[in-house]
């Protein structure tokens, strides 16, 4: 069965940085496209970011600002968040994308102005 752990989230100042992380078991991690996900409070759940063999997909909101990048070897898919915003507020989640789309239970992000 797969399984997904987020990490590195926590609170931030505006302007500054955080570095989640994703843990996949349970699967055969580098056939599939990864992605995170969002969801703040009272908001639906919106795409991040995505990432194939090579290939990366933003938010028009996250562009130039958001970085994802994968480690096949270690089966884990990071998110590299820069300039970060107090509306980056949100839990953030992974997702496996396959046949089958598999989510982690998800980080809490809080940026403060």
């Amino acid at each position: 069965q797969v399984q997904l752990v987020e990490s590195g989230g926590g609170l931030v100042q505006a302007v500054g940085s955080l570095r989640l992380s994703c843990v996949a078991s349970g699967s055969t991690f580098s056939r599939n496209a990864m992605g995170w996900y969002r969801q703040a409070p009272g908001k639906q759940r919106e795409l991040v970011a995505t990432i194939g063999n090579t290939m990366t997909n933003y938010a028009d909101s996250v562009k130039g600002r958001f970085t994802i990048s994968r480690d096949n070897a270690k089966n884990t898919v990071y998110l590299q968040m820069n300039s970060l915003k107090p509306e980056d507020t949100a839990v953030y989640s992974c997702a496996q994308i396959g046949e089958r789309t598999y989510w982690g239970k998800g980080t809490q992000v809080n940026v403060s102005a």
